[in-house]
Order: C-alpha cells, then structure tokens, then sequence
C-alpha cells in the first residue's frame, strides 16, 4: 500500500485513477491542478504523484519541475491526453523532467496499475 497523490484538472478523471487506485490499497488523495498538488504534497508528502499535463494554474511540467526540484527521489507519472501540439509531445517533454513513466489517454485500469506498480518497486 502507498500513498499516491493524483492530480488532474478532469473531476472523471481524477475520480476514474482514484477508484482504480484505491481498490488496489493504495490511499489517495487528488487536487485539481498543479499549484493545489504542490501544496499537498508539501504538507504531508506522498509515495507517488500521477499527475496530468495539461492543466491551468500550473501546468503539469511546471508541477513535475517543481517536485522534483523540492523532491529529487519522488517517482512521478505524467498522464495526457493532449499528445502533440504543434512540435512538442508533452509526455516526451515530461521524460526529460525525470518522470517515471508515461501515460497516453485514454487508459485502461491495467495501464495505471502496472505503471504505478513499476514505479513504486524503484
């Protein structure tokens, strides 16, 4: 069981990756976008961060450069569905941050089961 901290500025999608996560044990906890997930992992860091690209407030490199600046060891999963918007690949971009791993949307259960479980074992 970890503690994983989801955030999304998608209410579905922020309910859809908490349910999947909870029935696996995890405890969750979400925020709405980027700044608001910062705030809560400061306040009570997390074991995980599955966090979405495009967000407003702070987008999701802006949220992955900021924790990994504060917290170099946390493994973090960029989710998007955004894809390419003219020559960047955002979830491409997000490697280059340091994420653990990507998620393109849409997603099934397995793809976020695996790669948060992957995640977690490093």
């Amino acid at each position: 069981m970890a503690r994983i901290l989801v955030i999304d500025d998608e209410d579905l999608v922020r309910f859809t990756v908490e349910q999947i996560l909870i029935a696996a044990g995890h405890v969750v906890a979400t925020a709405e976008n980027g700044a608001a997930g910062v705030r809560r992992h400061r306040e009570f860091p997390f074991d995980l961060v599955i966090t979405d690209i495009m967000m407003p407030e702070r987008d999701g490199i802006e949220t992955i450069r900021a924790l990994k600046a504060e917290f170099p060891n946390l493994p973090i999963i960029a989710i998007s569905g955004g894809g390419r918007m003219g020559n960047l690949n955002y979830l491409e971009m997000a490697k280059d941050f340091g994420v653990a791993s990507t998620i393109p949307k849409p997603f099934t259960p397995e793809d976020i089961l695996d790669q948060v479980d992957a995640a977690l074992r490093h």
